[in-house]
């Protein structure tokens, strides 16, 4: 069965978001099909959903990969790829599309790991010794060199920047947005639309994968 490439009919106005699935769609070598209103195409027939960055709620449950593209961004360009990771419990569906969106493109994956300080550091007198600071980001660049350890074997061919930020997921994904060619991340079965993906869907300044577990 010829997979395709589906552009959702909820952004049939948002050239963004049609340039972008016609580029990506040549460089995979695959049809483009635009989805009209009634039954969607089969999720074993689609590789790909690509909508506006508004049509984020309409697909929140999607079971295929979806790109949401800003209205009004710029040509498509395969530039860094950026994946938000949690080195804790890493979607393993989201991670093997960044790598393999990095590979194909042939371009650096960023991976990026949001942590935060323990609760209890608030509650510390005289603020937060250095020392203990660097001790719990050291724990937290070995938790992510860990998770992805596997998958840089895997790919090996894929350059992987290890990124490790004391900011929100949200923060720390819109910072990169700026100069990357494609954000990815994971969204749980469970989780139709977490708030890390809507939060960064309205503020990426690049197309977002959401990518169901």
């Amino acid at each position: 069965m010829e997979r395709v490439i589906v552009v959702h009919v909820g952004c049939a106005d948002c050239e963004a978001a049609a340039r972008w699935a016609s580029w990506e769609a040549a460089r995979r070598g695959l049809p483009l099909r635009l989805h009209h209103d009634g039954t969607p195409p089969a999720p074993e027939e689609t590789e790909l959903v690509v909508a506006c960055a508004r049509d984020v709620a309409d697909l929140s449950a999607s079971p295929c990969p979806c790109v949401l593209v800003p209205e009004g961004a710029g040509e498509p360009v395969a530039a860094e790829t950026v994946l938000g990771v949690d080195a804790r419990n890493p979607a393993a569906e989201a991670v093997a599309f960044a790598f393999d969106t990095a590979r194909r493109w042939d371009v650096r994956l960023r991976a990026v790991h949001a942590w935060r300080l323990p609760a209890d550091a608030a509650e510390l007198p005289f603020g937060i010794p250095e020392d203990d600071r660097a001790t719990w980001e050291d724990h937290e660049v070995h938790l992510l060199s860990g998770a992805l350890r596997p998958w840089r074997e895997k790919y090996p061919e894929v350059e992987v920047l290890e990124d490790v930020r004391l900011l929100s997921p949200v923060q720390a994904l819109v910072r990169q947005s700026a100069t990357a060619g494609l954000v990815v991340v994971g969204r749980s079965a469970r989780d139709a639309a977490s708030a890390v993906a809507r939060g960064l869907v309205a503020r990426s300044r690049c197309p977002v994968a959401v990518v169901p577990s």
